[in-house]
């Protein structure tokens, strides 16, 4: 992260003697990325956060991903997925590469305790709200929060509210940051920058639960790009933690601080990023007002990305360009690279004279090709593909 945090009780040194009330040391723990050479935090814990006293094999019921193949734009109803459950072991899984994976939840219950040991989460709240715990403190989500979870953070989700949580989740192979453009070579916010240190919120206050066996679940890295768990029981509670300070936690953005950046003609996709990940980019569309050029038209071109593939998370208002294709709230849509894609027939007309867009979308693009996982197909609108074909009219 681009600033320092302290909170908490911390000593003066670092990896100096640090002693609890009763005369014992608190146990250091330093969470760092990149082998001790890039942002880290220190954590003083009441107890040895190495102390384990099982570990054993957690097996989630998950079919393999599949090809997009034959290739096809794609349109996927996550409000169609079944049921409810756990903001974590609940996830439905519906695109994954080898650098990140997108998956969609429908929460109504706590999640247990979870560390992601393969990368940073970023999670995009569509509705509902939750109570976030961690080792670092808690934090609250709310509708159109993006929550960045550092790798190998342990926390946990508490959905409340009568609404379900439902999120959107990109879990990645690496980190997740703001785009190198938006900060100075020192980690600072640029003026130029659509959001800035203002705009973030993180926890405030340490968090102190007692506890005995308490279980942990764990993903890691197995055989090459492949996914397993383990599930561990820690001898003392994990979120004993009295005071930390560092560059490294978790934090929190809402997409409606995000200042859109506009133009006398279309802006391209790259105006509207967010976040960057490994061989992927996260960028969100917001409410904002349109080109100005007298000739403009508001509405995307029809483009194709060569090397990405684009999905596209409808979260609220009216996407204009994609009118009469059966998009809906919480619609995905998958245009992948083969493929040419833009707003659909009748758009561009209707579209012209528009001064203000009334649309709320998240983007990812990736820049490997994108398999298909069962939920996502098992909620596929098949007719998408075609709606190109159709009169304007329409």
């Amino acid at each position: 992260m681009p600033f320092y945090r302290s909170v908490g009780q911390i000593p003066d040194k670092r990896h100096t003697q640090f002693r609890q009330p009763d005369g014992s040391l608190y146990s250091e723990e330093l969470m760092g990325q990149e082998g001790f050479s890039s942002d880290s935090s220190l954590l003083y814990h009441r107890f040895r956060p190495t102390a384990i006293s099982s570990s054993v094999i957690h097996q989630p019921e998950r079919a393999e991903p599949v090809p997009n193949h034959p290739l096809a734009p794609r349109h996927f109803r996550t409000h169609k997925l079944d049921g409810a459950g756990d903001p974590i072991l609940g996830r439905d899984h519906l695109l994954s590469n080898a650098d990140c994976r997108i998956s969609y939840t429908i929460a109504d219950r706590p999640s247990p305790l979870y560390r992601n040991a393969i990368g940073d989460e970023c999670i995009y709240v569509e509705d509902g709200a939750a109570h976030v715990e961690t080792s670092f403190g808690s934090i609250d989500i709310g509708p159109g929060d993006y929550l960045i979870m550092p790798m190998s953070t342990i926390y946990r989700i508490v959905p409340h509210g009568e609404a379900p949580l439902r999120t959107l989740v990109v879990e990645s192979s690496g980190h997740i940051t703001p785009p190198k453009r938006y900060l100075s070579a020192r980690g600072q916010f640029l003026e130029h920058s659509p959001y800035c240190e203002r705009d973030l919120r993180s926890p405030a206050e340490p968090l102190l639960v007692d506890g005995e066996n308490v279980e942990v679940y764990v993903q890691h890295r197995g055989r090459g790009s492949a996914t397993i768990w383990t599930k561990f029981t820690y001898a003392h509670h994990p979120f004993d933690v009295v005071g930390w300070d560092g560059c490294l936690y978790p934090w929190v953005f809402s997409v409606h601080d995000f200042e859109p950046i506009t133009g006398r003609i279309h802006q391209p996709p790259p105006a509207h990023q967010v976040f960057q990940g490994p061989n992927f980019v996260i960028c969100n569309f917001v409410p904002r007002k349109v080109d100005y050029h007298p000739d403009a038209i508001p509405v995307p071109y029809n483009h194709h990305n060569v090397d990405s593939d684009e999905v596209m998370f409808y979260c609220g208002g009216n996407y204009e360009a994609r009118r009469g294709s059966g998009i809906e709230q919480g619609s995905i849509s998958l245009h992948p690279s083969g493929f040419t894609h833009g707003p659909q027939p009748g758009a561009p007309e209707r579209s012209i004279g528009a001064d203000y867009l009334d649309e709320l979308a998240v983007m990812v693009d990736t820049f490997r090709p994108l398999e298909l996982c069962e939920p996502a197909l098992n909620v596929e609108d098949t007719n998408y593909a075609w709606t190109w074909n159709r009169d304007p009219g329409l």
